[in-house]
């Protein structure tokens, strides 16, 4: 699970990079409307919408994005999920419809991945040094661990639906939910469904390199988004996509880690061992109908390793595009759902 930043979680350099694929001329007029979320940024174009528009579209863009934060941020501590975490009763506790949705989408996707994607680790991610506490001055003791590791476990979470609303349940006293690794695709389905209820179909949402295309880009064409390669710096183009009408999540483990005791620990923890992932995919990028399951996904795939990665694609018909670590580079590979989307 990736590691819990200032806010929510900061973008790890694996971005999208809208591609200037198509010439500045004959384009369809456009809004480009920007802002922050999250603790990281969001960019919203609309083809067609007038400037007029500019304004009202922003405050709800803004006010929607600002309940899913009083819904679900683990740093706001009155948010509905705080309080929960906070809770140490075993009684169902309210929450609404909307974080309900989430957390049972987390749930599926644990189940999915036979426990890839664990939104219950944030306790190891606290004991590993990728959360608010300071980071260790040792590796963690096989004690500590276990004794941290058996506060954990999406078993020991359940989502309830019943006539007066919706609920989370704990069956451990000190569970702590954290739903960073799925929560910014949410938030990118969010301000899609909004536009498109307001008749504006043909846009693009990116929240922290979390993407969601409808329709066709200015010049009638579909979305190009480049992925980036990994390594030091930003903005070198890895592989350009061409979408519409779906979402594409990265996730990677090259730019958020740290050395301790001649160690290379990575960010992402696999749920299984408690410890961070030592293998050396480097890159996960999922297209998805939903941006909140290609965000989950990218996660959980990126804890399998490659060779598991890329199997369990192939069974669930994933689009999905990997990216090795080798002595000489990076080695290239995706499913073969993934190839339709390649553009140059």
């Amino acid at each position: 699970m990736m590691s819990r930043l200032s806010n929510w979680l900061a973008p790890l350099g694996l971005a999208f990079l809208l591609a200037a694929c198509q010439p500045a001329n004959d384009a369809a007029p456009q809004l480009h409307l920007t802002g922050d979320t999250m603790g990281t940024y969001y960019s919203v174009k609309i083809v067609g919408a007038e400037d007029s528009r500019r304004d009202a579209l922003q405050a709800e863009i803004d006010r929607r994005l600002e309940l899913v934060n009083d819904q679900m941020s683990t740093y706001r501590e009155a948010s509905e999920l705080s309080r929960f975490n906070r809770y140490d009763g075993s009684a169902p506790f309210a929450v609404s419809a909307d974080t309900a949705r989430v957390v049972t989408a987390a749930l599926q996707l644990g189940r999915l991945s036979n426990g890839a994607l664990d939104v219950t680790v944030g306790p190891l991610v606290n004991l590993w040094g990728f959360g608010p506490d300071a980071r260790p001055t040792e590796i963690p003791s096989d004690e500590r661990l276990a004794e941290v590791k058996s506060q954990t476990g999406l078993e020991h979470l359940s989502v309830q639906t019943r006539a007066e609303g919706e609920f989370l349940q704990k069956a451990l006293p000190g569970l702590y939910v954290d739903l960073s690794s799925i929560a910014k695709g949410y938030g990118v389905d969010v301000v899609s469904e909004y536009l498109s209820e307001q008749g504006l179909t043909n846009h693009l949402v990116e929240i922290g390199g979390e993407v969601r295309t409808s329709g066709l880009n200015a010049h009638g064409q579909d979305w190009r988004i480049a992925v980036e390669k990994p390594g030091p710096g930003e903005g070198v183009v890895q592989q350009v996509v061409a979408l519409a009408n779906t979402s594409v999540a990265t996730s990677g483990d090259y730019r958020n880690y740290y050395e301790l005791d001649g160690k290379r620990l990575s960010h992402t923890l696999d749920p299984a061992t408690g410890r961070p992932i030592t293998h050396r995919l480097a890159s996960v990028t999922v297209i998805h109908p939903s941006c909140m399951m290609a965000d989950g996904l990218a996660t959980a795939l990126t804890v399998m390793g490659t060779e598991q990665a890329l199997a369990f694609a192939e069974r669930q018909g994933l689009a999905v595009y990997l990216l090795t670590k080798t002595d000489d580079g990076f080695r290239v590979d995706m499913s073969s759902a993934f190839e339709k989307y390649l553009r140059g």
